[in-house]
């Protein structure tokens, strides 16, 4: 048998390890209005101005990497990145793989379909067997197996949206985050848009288990709240800050 000592989750100094490299390595996907580049090139969003904001107070840089959504608990405990910070969404699942921050913004799965479909399914979604579009791994994937047999699972939640544009599915999974921004009036999905959502949720940040930045990190979050910081991005971006 283990003694209890072995089974306790020993410090990782993931601090020290940011702190001599001086960068904190997120991972991420691209995902208005969360994570996504300017013109230039520059990551920006709600989550990628909020980390170079806590990383700032911590005295080193940010480095965005791209990642697969499906492979983000290994890349993060292979060491690739240093925390998973991208509209992540609290679940069982989530929780057994990392340890989380304090949950920083609210969200909800919301199915998008064509604006003139919208009033066909107002609330028969579950029998229509529709095809749905989600990003795999995704809270959205999760949503739309209990709802359908055809569903499309993909590497990003914009080509999930694609899928609905072009005709190919009917609807999607997404983050209403997302939905939000992206099917606003003037862009390439406002033909689009929701009526269902199917879930209340939270974003928090993921770190490998025992990390000691999950404190650091919760204690400089709670500084940007009460300075206004985190107000400013949630009007800035349209994110809602958990309650």
């Amino acid at each position: 048998s283990t003694s209890q000592s072995d089974s306790t989750v020993k410090t990782v100094a993931d601090l020290d390890k940011v702190k001599d490299a001086n960068k904190l390595v997120i991972g991420i996907t691209d995902y208005e209005p969360i994570d996504y580049q300017d013109k230039d090139g520059k990551w920006i969003g709600f989550d990628a101005d909020l980390s170079r904001a806590v990383a700032q107070k911590m005295g080193i840089d940010v480095e965005f990497v791209v990642i697969n959504w499906d492979n983000k608990f290994i890349e993060l405990n292979s060491g690739t990145i240093d925390c998973i910070w991208n509209g992540m969404t609290v679940s069982d699942s989530v929780k057994t793989n990392c340890d989380i921050s304090d949950a920083y913004a609210g969200n909800s799965q919301v199915v998008v379909m064509k604006k003139d479909s919208l009033s066909k399914y107002a609330d028969a979604i579950k029998n229509a067997n529709l095809t749905i579009a989600v990003e795999k791994g995704s809270a959205g994937e999760a949503e739309a197996k209990k709802l359908s047999k055809n569903v499309v699972s993909l590497s990003a939640q914009s080509d999930a949206l694609k899928e609905v544009k072009s005709g190919t599915a009917d609807a999607c999974i997404i983050d209403s985050t997302m939905a939000n921004s992206m099917t606003k009036e003037g862009t390439d999905f406002s033909n689009l848009g929701y009526s269902v959502s199917l879930t209340t949720e939270e974003y928090a940040v993921g770190f490998r288990k025992g990390s000691d930045l999950t404190a650091e990190v919760n204690r400089i979050l709670g500084e940007l709240k009460t300075d206004g910081t985190m107000d400013k991005l949630s009007k800035q971006y349209g994110v809602n800050l958990a309650k």
